[in-house]
């Protein structure tokens, strides 16, 4: 099979490598669409640990496809020729946090294209564990739901998991930093919510102008001055929720300022090894009851919960992919991707 194979920063080539194996408790797993993700392109550009020319893996974490062979033992719930799309994240299923429903959360946890062979590549093979977890859920791919679009739900369902945190309610103003994909899937969610007012801050303007023709409701800012221009929209109140949707540290200090009393924050965008000790000014948070939140990747449910959300039409998330490759078109699709044209760059098989 083809596999995109990955050696270290900046490494990486196309080639032919045998199909992998699966066992009795095992699913082999056609890929037909793998979106390419933020940290993949990190990974790809930084490096990531254990991946070397000696160990090379397989990146993609955003996956669909169709169930091409199942292990003697595996459940009659999957079939040769299901459709599916794949929650990424396994957790060890003993311990406190995996029987509490947070597999996504446990100290063992494995996930496809990041500690273990993804998605860039023919086929994958989904182990035992994330069969039993029920890591695969059963999609219907036809005119209005693609595997591209059964494979954006990966992101949509991190970005559900800081949307829960911040409990956005009807009528509330909301701020993202971060006009990206993840920007966008928190504006549409916080919509859905309710919001009465959407404010999206990025520092490249045809971001924002990809923001503004994607919905028009939101609003847009690339100015210097954020504080100001957040004073002006909030008749000098602040904002009730916030997300900070970039990995930029400064983003993180200013949000509290940007906050009204109550407010919350959460904290999605990691930041980069060195980079990630901000200061913060705690008595914004005493003063004015400000909630600060993190949030990372997400649990079975809110997958499942968000595979609906789009499968239904509550979302529509169909914008959000924005060019398709084959396989072979790889250094394009990473390189847009990289340069941020576009929003979901996907390869299809």
């Amino acid at each position: 099979m083809k596999a995109l194979r990955f050696y270290g920063p900046g490494e990486f080539d196309l080639r032919e490598v045998e199909t992998p194996s699966y066992g009795d408790g095992d699913i082999l797993l056609k890929v037909k669409a793998a979106a390419i993700c933020g940290s993949d392109i990190r990974m790809i550009y930084n490096g990531y640990k254990g991946v070397s020319r000696e160990t090379p893996r397989t990146y993609g974490h955003e996956i669909a496809g169709v169930i091409e062979a199942c292990g003697k033992n595996v459940t009659k719930e999957y079939q040769p020729g299901d459709t599916v799309a794949v929650a990424p994240n396994m957790g060890c299923g003993v311990c406190d946090m995996c029987v509490s429903g947070n597999t996504h959360l446990c100290s063992e946890y494995k996930a496809f294209g990041i500690n273990m062979d993804g998605g860039f590549a023919e086929y994958v093979t989904v182990p035992e564990i994330a069969v039993r977890q029920g890591n695969l859920v059963k999609i219907s791919v036809g005119e209005k739901f693609s595997f591209s679009k059964a494979a954006i739900v990966e992101p949509l369902s991190c970005v559900f998991n800081g949307f829960e945190k911040l409990n956005i309610r009807p009528n509330d103003t909301v701020l993202i930093i971060g006009s990206g994909p993840i920007g966008i899937m928190h504006a549409m969610l916080a919509r859905m919510a309710g919001a009465s007012k959407i404010i999206i801050n990025d520092l490249s303007e045809s971001r924002l102008k990809t923001v503004a023709e994607f919905d028009p409701f939101f609003v847009t800012s690339c100015g210097d001055d954020l504080k100001g221009f957040i004073m002006e929209q909030t008749n000098g109140k602040g904002v009730d929720a916030c997300i900070t949707a970039c990995p930029a540290p400064s983003a993180q200090a200013m949000s509290l300022e940007l906050l009204a009393m109550n407010g919350r924050v959460n904290f999605f965008g990691g930041l980069p090894a060195g980079k990630d000790k901000v200061e913060l000014l705690t008595n914004l948070i005493h003063y004015k009851q400000l909630v600060v939140t993190g949030s990372a990747r997400a649990s079975l449910r809110q997958y499942r919960t968000c595979m609906r959300l789009v499968e239904t039409g509550v979302l529509d998330i169909d914008r959000i992919i924005t060019a398709e490759y084959p396989i072979e078109a790889y250094e394009e699709a990473i390189s847009n991707a990289r340069k941020g044209i576009g929003l979901k760059n996907v390869f299809v098989f």
